[in-house]
């Protein structure tokens, strides 16, 4: 199970590199050959979205299928379990709804980056007219 949470952190990294990759000033040869090349890498990068709404999904499953530890009955060792369970749960909604987060802003970064290119083109053909 430690798996999928180890991917899903690894692809969150990968992400923000490629969105601190995007950001950061270049010149404009070398910034469209990085577009080019993270525009490549987004539409097999896609399958991430179901695989975090997957997740998701499993942690709220596991969460109203949790047994509740808050009474006087409960040990404190149970108790220490049933937080550091829940920590647990919150972490990775955090880090699937980043990896969501991130990749629709590198989308869109790719996207605008391919829009200014285009109207340079474009005011780059009306300038020779």
């Amino acid at each position: 199970m430690a798996l999928q949470w180890v991917i899903l952190t690894y692809v969150v990294a990968f992400e923000a590199a490629m969105a601190l990759l995007l950001t950061v000033p270049a010149p404009n040869v070398l910034k469209s050959s990085i577009v080019s090349l993270v525009s490549l890498i987004l539409q097999p990068a896609m399958t991430l979205i179901p695989f975090a709404a997957f997740q998701l999904l499993d942690i709220y499953w596991k969460n109203e299928h949790r047994m509740m530890c808050t009474s006087e009955i409960c040990t404190a060792a149970e108790r220490d379990r049933y937080e550091k369970a829940l920590y647990k749960s919150q972490k990775n909604v955090i880090l699937c709804a980043s990896a969501c987060l991130l990749y629709w802003c590198v989308y869109r970064i790719v996207k605008y980056y391919k829009d200014i290119q285009k109207l340079e083109e474009v005011v780059k053909k009306y300038k020779e007219q």
